[in-house]
Order: C-alpha cells, then structure tokens, then sequence
C-alpha cells in the first residue's frame, strides 16, 4: 500500500519540475509583500495644519494664527483649529503685534472650515490627504486598513473551500487577478468610500492567492524541498516583496503612482498558468487518477526520469475510497465533526489569531521605531528574515509544539517587558519590540506548515483557509489596537504579550506532527501524545524498527510509508505500531 510520496519517489526530490514549481510559486508571493502592507504608506497621516485661504494679515499673524500645542512633551502647532480668521484679520489690520499686544491664550479658536494644509516633507500625497481623513475624521485612517484586512479575512475563507472544491491552480490564478486588477482601479476612486470598496475586494485576493499557493507547493513538493518551500520558500519570497515596499514608496511619493507601480507587476504572472500544474494529492483525493498520474509523467520527462508503467496502484487504499465516492465534499463544518478535530482546530484558531494580531500590529507600528517611515519599514521587513531562517531550522529539528510554545513565550515575554523600559533608553524598547517581531514572524510562518500537517487532504485547504480566516480577524482589529497608545503608550503591548503566553499554554494541548507523513483522509488525522513524548529521545528510539530508521529520525532523508489507520493504531501495542509507522524525516 503507497501514499503519494512513495509513488512518486521515483521523480526524486530536487529535479527540473519541482525546481520549476519552486521557484514560480515563491515568485508569486512576492506581490503579496508589498501589496498588504501598502497601507503603511498609502494612509500614513503627513503633518497638517488648518489652512489660512489668502489673507491681509502681518507676516507675525501669519506665524501666529495656528496655536502651538503641548504633545508629548514637545510644542508644535495644531492639527485641528485655529485662533479665528475674522478676529485675526481685525487685530492685524490695527497693527497689533501677537504675544506683545494681544495675549493669545484669550482669542477664540475655531475648527479648520477652510481645510487643511499638508506638509510635503515626505509625501506628495496620501489618501488621508486626499480625503481629509483627519481631526473628525481621523477614525477613517486605521478604518481603511482596517477594511481592507477584511477583504483578506473574507479571501482566506472563501478561496480555502474553493480550492478544495475546484482546485488549487483556478483558485491560486483568480485571486491573483482580483489582486492585480482592484489595486489598478483603486488609483481613479473618486472619494474614499469608494475607495474602501476597492480595498475590500482587492484584500479578497491578497493572502488568498499566498494560501493557495502555499497548499499547492506543500501538496506537489516531497521531502526536505517541502519543508525547505513552506517555512523557508514562500516567506521569503513575502519578505523580499515586503522589503521592496519601502524601495518603491521612496521614489514614487504620490499615492496613486504607488498603486500603479505595486499593480503592474501582476500581468508578468500570466504566463505562469502554464507552467504550475494542478496538485495531483487534490485529482487524487477526487478519485482523478488519469489527469494526476499524467502530470506526474510530465514531471518525469522534465526530471528525465523514468516513470513506472503504473504510478497510482488501483487498491483498496484511503485514496482510492476516496476515488470511489467523489461526490462527498467537505466544509467548514467538517472541522467540528469528532472531537479529535474540533479541539485541534479551536487551539489553532487562537493561536492564529494571537499570531495574526501582533504580526500586523507590530508591522503597522513602523512609524512608530523610527523618524523616517522608509527606514522604520525596512527593519520591520528585514528582522523577517532571519525569524524565516530560524523556523526553517526549528522545523528540521525542533518537534512542532515545542517550537510554537517557545515563540510564543518569547514574543509575549519581549512585549510585556517593553513597559518596564525608562524612556531614556528608546533603543532598548525598539529592540524587545522587534526580538517580539522575530518571535512572532517565526511563529506565523511555523503555522502555515503546522496546520497543513495536521490535516488530510481533503480538508486541508478548508483548515488552513479557516484558520487564516480567523486570524484576519485579529489583523482587522490591529490598526484600532495601536490606537490604543492614545491611552495609555504601552496597552498595546501589554494585550499583545498576554495573548501570545496564553496561546502558549494553550498550544500544550495540539497534537504533533514532526517526522510524520501528511494524513489523506481524516481517519489518519492525528492524534494528540503526551508532551513527554515528543521531547524524549528514547521515544523517537523506541519508533524505529532498525539502526537505519534511527539515523532517518536523526536527519537523514527517506521517503515515508502510507500511515495506519487510526482503528489499526488502537489495536497494537505502542512498540508495535511504532515499528509499523516510523517517523519519515523529510515531513
């Protein structure tokens, strides 16, 4: 009996095809990158004040007209009124000079009913300058990322049960094209509400062609190169694209040359369409065995490889029940079904949401680190790096939940301590803020690869979409959490670091999935050890049959058998089953 790893073990791990699949799918993440996080740029508050329309006043009055407030410590002048213009007119006209012959603390204020003035020190133009979203309307401001994170929320839901539903390519390719195009169209909003609509659904085709493309890659890669793909691959293709942001936002300082600049690289994926194949564990798991057993012949002649004259044995396999009954989909509601799944998927959607909730409040707090907002972007995208490189090496050697509970505990524990820094030393507050970022990035990329291990086939894009769902609404919320700093400056931090330590304990409670083959159906899904066991080195002993599967857990790459059921488990002995089932080292 062979899973699909074993089947196609002839077309080796690192040939012509997957390098093809490989790099093109990590290419097309890139756009994801700088395309979420537009919104640092594309709605970042340029410094204003009220606008003084064409006046004869003194050049003292027109210096003084704005009041000078006290903010943090700091004078400055006012964002949001001024002394009245009808007043100022008077007192200027008798020659009255202001501080001297007039106390300016005793002249009426007023709100800015001619407008406002931008400073263009950094930007030409942003969408809050070009829609006044300020003073009254300031709410507008973190409200517009704020929607167009629900357009992700709404994406990640609906392309996971599409693409289980038709496939992962259509659905990887049409949110790409929402992507391209609503981004293009954002550029002629003719007021902001509009432009909110064209956020929403433009958000629908941003991490949602990431999730997609994530699943394809995992499902059609084998061994070491889908790990290297899912915890390594893709996110640095997304922070490649992230550190690209700040590069074009620099040069190109008007918001709509931005978009378009952001939108253009979408049409150079279309040619992409012929060169990604569908995922042959999705044909598969749709009793289509003649188109998957043909694209893995197509992978042999790229591979120049040999191909077997039979690739998918017809068999009484999990898979092959599932060929039988083709019309039985899966939902959502699939994840509730036993008790096994719906607890799995409760703590992930936790752990997701607290994941999602820092990364993106930590990302949109940029302005925050340093003056130049070009600057502070690019450290928030490069500490991603090496987070990638580092969950790279904890998924290698690191059991899944122990990796997750000590990003966690790290994140939290570099937030909550960021309150207990004098304000003297804002250094110091920036580095426990970005080792919070490094933790919580590795966390994040960890997830995507945790989640697809633990389901089946059949439900896995549905799970993953799911849990990104609900992490989105954590990322929704994230530009109304910085607002708190209004408050208090270090509430945000203080939710943020409780939510990941209670995550952390809560991920004592997932099952495990290290060294182990990707279930097919729900009945391999697997079930939760005890935490003893995935930290003991004699447990990883006791599974091995001889000394070679040993060195196999140790590190060395071997392709997996098709895991028991769950029933065949349960009726041997744990040493017994163990030797059935040893740990494959390439999951």
């Amino acid at each position: 009996m062979k899973d699909y790893d074993e089947s196609s073990a002839f077309l080796g791990q690192w040939g012509c095809f997957q390098q093809v699949v490989f790099f093109v799918l990590v290419a097309s993440i890139i756009p994801n990158g700088f395309g979420v996080f537009s919104v640092v740029f594309l709605v970042d508050i340029p410094r204003h004040h009220c606008l003084v329309p064409e006046a004869n006043l003194t050049e003292d009055w027109l210096n003084a007209v704005i009041p000078i407030e006290v903010t943090d410590g700091e004078e400055e002048r006012s964002s949001c009124s001024r002394y009245r213009l009808d007043v100022v007119k008077n007192l200027s006209s008798l020659g009255l000079i202001p501080g001297r012959d007039v106390n300016l603390t005793q002249l009426e204020k007023e709100s800015c009913v001619d407008g406002w003035s931008y400073s263009k020190d950094i930007y030409q133009s942003t969408v809050v300058s070009e829609f006044d979203l300020v003073c009254s309307e300031q709410w507008k401001q973190p409200f517009t990322s704020t929607v167009a994170l629900l357009g992700v929320l709404v994406g990640s839901f609906v392309s996971g049960q599409l693409s289980d539903r038709f496939g992962r390519k259509p659905v990887l390719f049409a949110t790409m094209a929402v992507q391209t195009v609503f981004t293009f169209v954002q550029i002629f909003s003719p007021s902001w509400v509009v432009l909110c609509v064209l956020l929403f659904i433009g958000g629908m085709g941003q991490i949602s062609n990431y999730v997609s493309g994530f699943v394809l890659g995992t499902e059609i890669l084998t061994g070491n190169v889908r790990v290297l793909f899912s915890s390594m691959g893709v996110c640095l293709g997304y922070a490649v694209g992230y550190m690209m942001l700040p590069l074009f936002a620099y040069y190109l300082r008007n918001w709509k040359s931005l978009l378009l600049a952001l939108s253009l690289p979408g049409l150079a994926y279309l040619p992409l369409w012929w060169l990604i194949p569908e995922s042959p564990r999705w044909l598969l798991s749709q009793g289509r065995v003649e188109e998957a057993e043909a694209i893995v012949r197509k992978a042999a002649r790229w591979n120049k490889v040999e191909a077997p004259r039979v690739i998918f044995e017809k068999s009484s396999s999990p898979v092959d029940e599932v060929r039988t009954q083709p019309k039985e989909h899966h939902n959502v509601f699939s994840l509730l079904r036993t008790n096994n799944i719906r607890n799995t998927t409760v703590i992930l959607c936790l752990v997701w949401f607290t994941l999602s909730t820092g990364y993106f409040g930590l990302s949109l707090n940029t302005s925050r680190l340093h003056a130049d907002p070009y600057l502070s972007c690019f450290i928030s995208a490069a500490i991603e790096v090496p987070a990638y490189i580092s969950c790279w090496l904890a998924l290698h050697y690191i059991p899944r939940r122990v990796s997750t509970i000590c990003v966690l505990l790290l994140g939290g524990v570099s937030l909550l301590l960021i309150q207990l820094i004098p304000q003297s030393l804002p250094s110091l507050s920036v580095a426990l803020e970005m080792l919070g970022k490094f933790a919580i990035t590795s966390g994040t990329s960890q997830m995507f690869t945790y989640t697809a291990e633990l389901y089946p086939t059949v439900l896995r894009n549905t799970a993953t979409g799911t849990c990104t769902t609900v992490s989105r609404v954590g990322s929704s919320i994230a530009p109304f959490l910085i607002q708190l700093s209004v408050y208090s400056r270090y509430l945000p931090y203080i939710i943020l670091g409780t939510l990941s330590v209670v995550s952390a304990f809560a991920a004592l409670f997932l099952p495990e999935s290290f060294r182990r083959p990707l279930p097919e159906t729900i009945q391999q899904m697997h079930k939760r050890e005890r935490f003893r066991e995935i930290v003991d080195p004699r447990s990883l002993k006791e599974r091995t049959v001889d000394t070679v599967l040993f060195r196999m857990v140790m590190g060395e790459s071997m392709e997996p058998e098709f895991p028991l059921h769950t029933s065949d488990m349960e009726m041997c002995p744990p040493s017994e089953s163990s030797a059935l089932r040893p740990p494959p080292s390439d999951v």
